[in-house]
């Protein structure tokens, strides 16, 4: 399906928000107390925030993006921003058949249109680093940055995608008005090759192996680099190994937790992913850039 027969629209019928709550179920296989009700999407709707709905040529709702107003934290380089408003960007999903297709993108896009005619510069949101599918959208094709990784912020949650693993996140920033923003939306994204960002000097950090199963399992990691660059390999598939082998699925956590902390403590700042294949398997890896500020 081409993004153009996909249909994005701001709901207000009473119906397409009921429909937002069996996408919630199918999506995360969420048991009824766990989705966000169709009374708060109705209100945050009417009421500054923001609900989308994205359509199929039949007119059904086959994915959604919710979020609202919410405030800033001070920051080190900028203790005035408390209490400017930002656009908190809390929750979107597409149904497993759709996904791939380009439909979370145009709903980020519209999103961002949206935050713009409220006079907003910033849109924040939440999403596993483990996923690599929701990063190449992030970093890639959005142009996010991050310096914050959250700890198991969630707490165990027991909808079907994250249960039975601690809710690490990264807080990511999208600042819709920046000029690296803007450069990614005009040319589709970033696409960078593994052999050249090595050929600058970045430095990987983790070591990892594939195992006679063919599965990536993580072995060691260095925390003394210093280089400007450095590169933390990730799982192409995290999902599929968490099916397999929860065990395996918590060491990849505690793994990149230690070292996605380590270095964004040390003033790094997560600001692209790649993904490509290698010696027949799918390899992909954030990049982490020191003293970053974006432009």
């Amino acid at each position: 399906m081409a993004e153009e027969s996909i249909r994005i629209e701001r709901l207000h019928e009473t119906e397409d928000f009921y429909a937002c709550v069996e996408v919630q179920k199918q999506v995360w296989g969420m048991p009824d107390i766990l989705v966000v009700p169709t009374h708060l999407l109705i209100t945050a709707q009417k009421n500054g925030g923001l609900v989308l709905g994205a359509f199929n040529e039949e007119g059904r709702l086959v994915g959604y993006l919710f979020g609202f107003l919410g405030t800033r934290e001070p920051s080190s380089e900028d203790q005035h921003a408390a209490g400017r408003l930002k656009h908190c960007s809390h929750m979107m999903g597409v149904l497993p058949e759709y996904q791939a297709k380009g439909i979370g993108y145009l709903l980020k896009l519209r999103q961002r249109g949206h935050a713009l005619s409220q006079g907003l510069d910033l849109v924040t949101w939440t999403y596993d680093p483990l996923e690599s599918m929701n990063a190449n959208l992030n970093l890639c094709k959005l142009g996010v940055v991050c310096d914050t990784y959250l700890s198991d912020v969630y707490g165990r949650m027991g909808d079907e995608l994250n249960v039975g693993l601690a809710t690490d996140r990264f807080q990511i920033e999208w600042w819709i008005t920046s000029q690296r923003v803007a450069e990614r939306i005009a040319k589709g994204g970033e696409k960078l090759r593994l052999d050249d960002v090595l050929a600058q000097g970045a430095k990987q950090v983790s070591v990892t192996t594939i195992g006679s199963d063919g599965v990536l399992r993580p072995s060691a990691h260095d925390l003394s680099a210093t280089a400007e660059h450095v590169l933390v390999e990730v799982p192409a598939d995290f999902q599929s190994i968490k099916a397999a082998d929860m065990p395996l699925a918590i060491e990849w956590r505690m793994h990149t937790r230690e070292i996605f902390c380590h270095y964004l403590d040390a003033g790094y700042t997560v600001s692209e992913f790649l993904s490509e294949i290698r010696e027949g398997s799918r390899h992909s890896y954030y990049v982490l850039r020191k003293d970053y500020v974006i432009s």
